[in-house]
Protein backbone atom coordinates (compact mmCIF):
# COMPACT_ATOMS: atom_id res chain seq x y z
CA UNK A 1 0.00 0.00 0.00
CA UNK A 2 2.84 2.62 1.26
CA UNK A 3 4.58 1.69 -2.25
CA UNK A 4 1.68 2.58 -4.28
CA UNK A 5 0.88 5.40 -2.25
CA UNK A 6 4.48 6.38 -3.16
CA UNK A 7 4.42 6.18 -6.85
CA UNK A 8 0.69 7.94 -6.92
CA UNK A 9 2.68 11.16 -5.00
CA UNK A 10 5.41 10.76 -7.86
CA UNK A 11 2.96 10.65 -10.69
CA UNK A 12 1.03 14.08 -9.33
CA UNK A 13 4.63 15.64 -8.43
CA UNK A 14 5.72 14.71 -11.80
CA UNK A 15 2.20 16.05 -13.86
CA UNK A 16 2.07 19.06 -11.32
CA UNK A 17 5.75 20.21 -12.17
CA UNK A 18 5.89 23.22 -14.28
CA UNK A 19 4.80 23.51 -18.11
CA UNK A 20 8.92 24.70 -18.51
CA UNK A 21 10.28 22.01 -16.53
CA UNK A 22 7.83 18.95 -18.02
CA UNK A 23 8.96 20.89 -21.29
CA UNK A 24 13.13 20.72 -20.50
CA UNK A 25 12.93 16.81 -20.20
CA UNK A 26 10.27 15.86 -23.25
CA UNK A 27 10.15 16.11 -26.89
CA UNK A 28 6.36 16.75 -27.71
CA UNK A 29 4.91 15.48 -30.49
CA UNK A 30 2.05 16.61 -32.64
CA UNK A 31 -0.34 14.34 -33.87
CA UNK A 32 -4.32 15.24 -35.86
CA UNK A 33 -6.84 13.37 -33.75
CA UNK A 34 -10.77 13.28 -33.74
CA UNK A 35 -11.71 14.49 -30.31
CA UNK A 36 -14.62 13.10 -28.27
CA UNK A 37 -15.78 13.39 -24.63
CA UNK A 38 -16.95 11.21 -22.37
CA UNK A 39 -18.16 10.74 -18.66
CA UNK A 40 -17.94 8.00 -15.98
CA UNK A 41 -21.60 7.00 -16.35
CA UNK A 42 -23.02 3.70 -17.24
CA UNK A 43 -24.07 4.18 -20.14
CA UNK A 44 -21.05 5.65 -21.32
CA UNK A 45 -18.64 3.27 -19.64
CA UNK A 46 -18.88 -0.43 -18.15
CA UNK A 47 -22.42 -0.84 -16.64
CA UNK A 48 -20.88 -2.59 -13.43
CA UNK A 49 -18.16 -0.49 -13.30
CA UNK A 50 -18.18 3.24 -14.66
CA UNK A 51 -15.59 4.90 -12.35
CA UNK A 52 -12.95 2.23 -14.04
CA UNK A 53 -10.83 2.26 -16.45
CA UNK A 54 -9.69 -0.40 -19.47
CA UNK A 55 -6.18 -0.63 -17.39
CA UNK A 56 -8.06 -0.32 -14.15
CA UNK A 57 -7.54 2.93 -12.88
CA UNK A 58 -9.86 4.51 -10.72
CA UNK A 59 -11.52 7.61 -12.52
CA UNK A 60 -13.16 10.83 -10.71
CA UNK A 61 -14.56 13.77 -11.50
CA UNK A 62 -11.36 16.07 -11.68
CA UNK A 63 -8.93 14.24 -13.26
CA UNK A 64 -7.24 15.05 -16.24
CA UNK A 65 -7.28 11.86 -18.14
CA UNK A 66 -7.47 11.02 -21.62
CA UNK A 67 -8.97 7.33 -23.58
CA UNK A 68 -7.06 6.54 -26.70
CA UNK A 69 -8.14 4.79 -29.99
CA UNK A 70 -6.19 1.67 -29.83
CA UNK A 71 -4.26 2.04 -32.93
CA UNK A 72 -2.66 5.02 -30.82
CA UNK A 73 -1.31 3.10 -28.72
CA UNK A 74 1.00 1.63 -31.28
CA UNK A 75 1.97 5.12 -32.29
CA UNK A 76 3.19 6.06 -28.77
CA UNK A 77 0.22 6.85 -27.04
CA UNK A 78 1.02 4.11 -24.13
CA UNK A 79 -0.48 3.91 -20.68
CA UNK A 80 0.28 6.93 -18.74
CA UNK A 81 2.09 9.04 -21.22
CA UNK A 82 1.30 12.94 -21.10
CA UNK A 83 -0.69 15.16 -23.66
CA UNK A 84 -1.19 18.39 -24.36
CA UNK A 85 -4.83 19.40 -25.90
CA UNK A 86 -4.55 22.41 -27.86
CA UNK A 87 -7.61 24.04 -26.32
CA UNK A 88 -7.37 23.26 -23.00
CA UNK A 89 -4.61 23.93 -20.25
CA UNK A 90 -2.71 21.71 -18.70
CA UNK A 91 -1.59 18.24 -19.23
CA UNK A 92 -3.50 15.21 -19.64
CA UNK A 93 -2.58 11.77 -19.24
CA UNK A 94 -3.87 8.40 -21.24
CA UNK A 95 -5.53 6.19 -18.39
CA UNK A 96 -8.38 4.74 -20.64
CA UNK A 97 -8.40 2.70 -23.40
CA UNK A 98 -11.36 3.04 -26.63
CA UNK A 99 -13.75 0.44 -28.13
CA UNK A 100 -11.19 -1.39 -30.72
CA UNK A 101 -13.80 0.11 -33.62
CA UNK A 102 -12.40 3.64 -33.33
CA UNK A 103 -9.31 4.70 -35.33
CA UNK A 104 -7.13 8.28 -34.72
CA UNK A 105 -9.89 9.41 -31.77
CA UNK A 106 -8.88 10.84 -27.96
CA UNK A 107 -11.81 10.80 -26.04
CA UNK A 108 -11.66 13.66 -23.15
CA UNK A 109 -12.82 12.80 -19.68
CA UNK A 110 -15.04 14.99 -18.18
CA UNK A 111 -16.86 14.26 -15.21
CA UNK A 112 -20.05 13.57 -14.67
CA UNK A 113 -20.68 17.00 -16.45
CA UNK A 114 -22.86 15.75 -19.53
CA UNK A 115 -23.82 18.53 -20.88
CA UNK A 116 -20.28 19.87 -21.13
CA UNK A 117 -19.53 16.07 -22.86
CA UNK A 118 -21.90 16.87 -25.63
CA UNK A 119 -21.48 20.57 -25.89
CA UNK A 120 -17.65 19.33 -27.06
CA UNK A 121 -19.41 17.13 -29.11
CA UNK A 122 -16.69 15.67 -32.01
CA UNK A 123 -13.92 18.06 -32.91
CA UNK A 124 -10.83 17.59 -35.17
CA UNK A 125 -7.58 18.77 -33.12
CA UNK A 126 -4.01 18.62 -32.58
CA UNK A 127 -2.68 17.30 -29.75
CA UNK A 128 1.38 16.67 -28.33
CA UNK A 129 1.70 14.01 -27.20
CA UNK A 130 5.16 13.04 -24.75
CA UNK A 131 8.30 11.54 -25.37
CA UNK A 132 12.11 11.46 -23.33
CA UNK A 133 14.22 13.28 -25.08
CA UNK A 134 16.95 10.23 -24.21
CA UNK A 135 14.54 7.70 -26.05
CA UNK A 136 14.92 9.62 -29.16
Amino acid sequence: MIKRLSIIVILIMAVSCSDKSVDNKYNWVPLKVTATAYNSIPSQTSYEHPAITAWGDSIKPGEKWIAVSRDLLKKGLAYNTLVKIDTFEGIYTVKDKMHSRWRNRIDIYMGDNVSKAKNWGRRKITIEYAVLKDSL
